[in-house]
């Protein structure tokens, strides 16, 4: 299924479909394995297929959709290799950005944790897995851009995408949603109160039990 189109000032109309099959895969609405036809994408958005090859190219070489010989333009399937890296790489960024967060800012990126975390908080107590899934990407995105780097976000929100096609319909690795919350009240409160140290230590410990729940996850589907 396409995400509506909407307005977007200074984007050219690639950058907009870009952006918003970037945001449909990002939320799952686009699911891996999915075809990118650039006829449909082209009557859904109401232009030319200009622009539309334009955007696909563009998440092609981002990585977040494959190009395959003959046939077209998908969203990619990861294997488990795959998987690991993203979560690896992920972990590089998170704890640069981390470390830039905390040499100037930690206030700020603690304030502003508040709100994807109220959002997730709510959605556990309801029992809302999507809900919670998604808050938890934009958690990380916002602990990200709170780095202030430009090529920190764009990478993040690269990796954001990859995570949400490893997790695909799993939708999230917690049992227990209220463990997720409660994993990243604890990262928001190392931004406010922790050292760089301390900062790294979550930034990997929760990162590489995200690999371990996603093994366990895939062994027994």
């Amino acid at each position: 299924m396409l995400p509506d189109p909407s307005p977007a000032h200074r984007m050219s109309t690639a950058e907009l479909i870009a952006e918003q099959l970037r945001s449909a895969i990002l939320t799952g609405t686009l699911a891996p394995g999915e075809q990118l036809g650039e006829a449909e994408i082209a009557a859904r958005f109401e232009v030319s297929r200009g622009p539309v090859r334009e955007a696909l190219q563009r998440l092609v070489s981002e990585g977040i959709a494959i190009s395959v010989r003959h046939r077209g333009i998908f969203v990619p399937e990861l294997t488990l290799t795959d998987m690991v890296d993203v979560y690896r790489t992920r972990a590089a960024i998170e704890r640069g950005a981390g470390r830039l967060v905390l040499a100037g800012g930690r206030e700020a990126a603690w304030r502003a944790l508040g709100r994807p975390l109220q959002v997730m908080t709510r959605a556990a107590e309801r029992g809302d897995a999507t809900a919670v899934s998604n808050a938890d990407q934009l958690f990380h995105d916002v602990f990200v851009r709170a780095a202030d780097s430009p090529r920190l976000a764009r990478a993040m929100r690269t990796l954001l995408v990859e995570t949400r096609i490893c997790l695909g319909e799993l939708q999230t690795t917690y049992p227990d949603l209220a463990e997720q919350v409660r994993e990243h009240e604890e990262w928001r409160e190392t931004v406010r109160t922790g050292t760089p140290e301390a900062m790294d230590a979550v930034v990997s410990a929760h990162l590489d039990d995200a690999v371990r729940r996603l093994r366990g996850k895939l062994a027994t589907t």
